[in-house]
């Protein structure tokens, strides 16, 4: 393997490593913070993204031993992520942040052979565009989640670590320094390429973050994006010629493109929330193709990023910054990305952390406005100062590339189909099993990943309707993992995530054997978290049934707003069933609300609150509910308490019936 493709091939892991392990580094400080619902301690653990300059200033004096260095720190800590309780992985993954993007800026800065030299800046952007395909990959065979962060496909990041070990040795990073002289300039592009690279973890390496932002086709999304990535690594590979024909001034137009229908995807999801108590709910069905038009343009521009990374990477090694001018851009970039994070995060959680949150309310865009937004400054400005149109000499790459960009194309297209779906035996039915799971973003009481045990537990029950809440983890605070459609493929179930993740709830979805039907979702007034009742229909053996998923919560003003809204809603449908955590125990007044119209399952059956088996649920202990309507009968209601329950409430189920007609 020739050198020049050897460093190709090193980016795309350090890149896809650094994806990773900052996007764990996050999910684990939520995930510990999200048992105590506030910010402590923990969320320190952002550190992390300052601590490459630390090694800095000896990169100079070091440079191969820092290079070996960095490298078994990163090994051993990304391949022990997998299977590290959540205290533990957060440090892993802290230092595995650290690692990677030391061992990322250190290559940038070193000498290297001269025909790594020659082309680094293009071989670097052809690595991001491979980490970007590789993570989509990875993404897709997880049935969306990481595939290499999860146990069972632990052994691939420690082989993905092998491979980085051996390309290394090919690079020959030299003892001397670069025969450059050294300048106070390269701030801006250092900045840049940090934003490049955090845009790509907020967003494009895992689809169905923008799937969910949209309700847009996941597969769709993902083909067009696995297609735009591998086929930038091929052009670079065999047709470098036709990328130095981009001006600078095209690159900033493009990014400014870019940037508007970013912003505009986003911007497009908004729902006019309602503003008081008495407002009508705002209800937001299947988006329009007006609504997606943005979306389309901005799959098709998103390449721009590879661009960008080649600018910032020639004008950091044209530059060769000081010392001084790299502990300075990893600092201010260690800053912008901790303030980005936070600004995204506060989007979902408004009402936990005041008085800087509520600010955050309904800005979801903002905070990747501001990464386009920055990204296309930094290329303004660099366009002041150098030229993309430098030519440079073809590469001659072996056509077993053709068929590893092709081989990766065809797997991610191949997991990214729908899973067959679970076959309901044709028969006269007459009841169906009906779940509701506060999965805790598939965490257990204990604040561990309990996804795998969530799953058995369900497949146990066989529900023909299953609602989640706290379902809502395909955004950077649990890492861009869906465990709905997770759930969904592993299930066979048809789903409905419910409100989308722009919106800013806990997620109501809802899983079906059965088609769903007329989906949507009602947000009522809330003074605390952003209240999204999923709803969907589904038809079984002529019988339509109407399902509510909830999970609000507020004052008392809010919680009688939702409870009203519940109520208008359903009126005068039949086989009404609204399930879900409504934080309401029976003593309070929106519960009684609901209560004096529909039929709790639990108490209708077990009138003291106290089950023939000894299950407590009476007083405080019950706020997971299922209610029915008058021509819906329950039978058999289940309680499952912590810890057997995987999540940290308890999780219900029963059996339905209803008269044959």
């Amino acid at each position: 393997m020739k050198k020049s493709l050897s460093i190709a091939v090193a980016f795309a892991i350090m890149t896809l490593f650094f994806i990773q392990s900052v996007g764990t580094l996050i999910e684990s400080i939520y995930i510990l913070d999200l048992m105590n619902s506030k910010l402590d301690e923990k969320a320190l653990g952002v550190l992390f993204l300052f601590t490459p300059a630390l090694l800095i200033p000896f990169y100079k004096k070091y440079p191969r031993l820092l290079t070996w260095l960095t490298f078994a720190v990163l090994f051993m800590a990304r391949g022990l992520l997998p299977n590290l309780n959540t205290a533990d992985r957060m440090l892993a993954a802290g230092l595995s942040t650290f690692a990677s993007l030391s061992l990322l800026l250190l290559l940038l800065k070193a000498n290297l052979t001269s025909d790594v030299e020659s082309r680094i800046d293009l071989w670097s952007a052809a690595g991001l565009g491979l980490a970007v395909g590789l993570s989509v990959l990875l993404r897709t065979v997880g049935d969306g989640l990481e595939y290499s962060l999860i146990p069972a496909g632990a052994w691939l990041g420690w082989g993905l670590g092998i491979v980085l070990g051996l390309l290394l040795t090919q690079l020959s990073v030299k003892n001397e320094a670069r025969p450059v002289a050294e300048t106070k300039s390269g701030l801006a592009p250092i900045l840049g390429l940090l934003l490049v690279l955090t845009m790509l973890w907020f967003a494009f390496s895992a689809p169905a973050v923008i799937a969910r932002w949209t309700e847009a086709n996941y597969t769709l999304i993902v083909i067009v994006i696995s297609l735009l990535s591998l086929g930038w690594v091929a052009v670079a590979f065999f047709r470098a010629d036709l990328l130095d024909r981009i001006t600078p001034g095209g690159l900033v137009i493009w990014n400014l493109l870019f940037t508007a229908a970013l912003t505009a995807t986003l911007m497009a999801q908004r729902v006019p929330f309602p503003p008081t108590p008495d407002s009508a709910p705002a209800v937001v069905t299947a988006p329009t193709l007006l609504q997606h038009i943005p979306l389309g343009l901005l799959l098709l521009l998103f390449p721009v990023l590879f661009v960008d990374m080649r600018l910032f990477v020639k004008q950091i090694r044209v530059a060769n910054p000081t010392s001084g001018t790299l502990i300075s851009g990893v600092l201010l970039g260690g800053l912008i990305i901790t303030l980005l994070i936070f600004a995204h995060i506060f989007t979902n959680v408004w009402g936990y952390v005041k008085p800087i949150s509520p600010f955050f309310r309904d800005k979801f865009w903002l905070s990747y406005f501001l990464i386009a937004g920055l990204i296309t400054l930094f290329t303004l400005r660099a366009k002041r100062t150098d030229s993309l149109t430098e030519k440079q000499p073809a590469g001659s790459p072996h056509w077993g590339w053709a068929l590893l960009l092709v081989a990766i194309f065809g797997v991610t297209v191949f997991h990214a189909l729908p899973a067959p779906r679970v076959q309901v035996i044709d028969a006269v039915r007459t009841s169906i099993m009906v779940m509701t799971f506060n999965t805790q973003q598939s965490n257990d009481d204990f604040g561990e990943r309990s996804f795998a045990a969530q799953l058995e537990l369900i497949r146990q029950v066989s529900p023909d309707i299953l609602a989640l809440q706290e379902s809502d983890s395909t955004r950077i605070s649990l890492n861009n993992n869906d465990y709905v459609l997770y759930f969904a493929e592993n299930l066979g179930y048809y789903s409905y995530y419910g409100p989308t993740t722009v919106t800013g709830t806990y997620g109501t979805a809802i899983l079906s054997k059965y088609p769903l039907q007329n989906t949507r979702t009602a947000f009522t007034y809330s003074d605390k978290d952003e209240t999204g009742i999923a709803e969907a229909e589904i038809e079984v053996d002529g019988a339509r049934f109407t399902i509510y998923n909830v999970h609000p919560d507020g004052s008392d003003t809010s919680m009688l707003a939702f409870a009203e809204s519940l109520l208008a809603r359903s009126q005068g449908k039949p086989y009404v069933i609204a399930l879900g955590d409504f934080n309401l125990r029976d003593y309070e007044e929106a519960y009684q609300r609901i209560d004096s119209v529909y039929t709790n399952v639990w108490t209708s059956t077990y009138p003291t609150e106290i089950s023939d088996a000894g299950v407590d649920m009476s007083g405080e202990n019950r706020i997971d509910h299922i209610f029915l309507s008058d021509d819906l009968t329950a039978r058999n209601p289940v309680y499952i308490l912590p810890p057997e329950s995987t999540t940290d409430h308890p999780v219900h189920w029963t059996e339905i019936t209803w008269d044959a007609p």
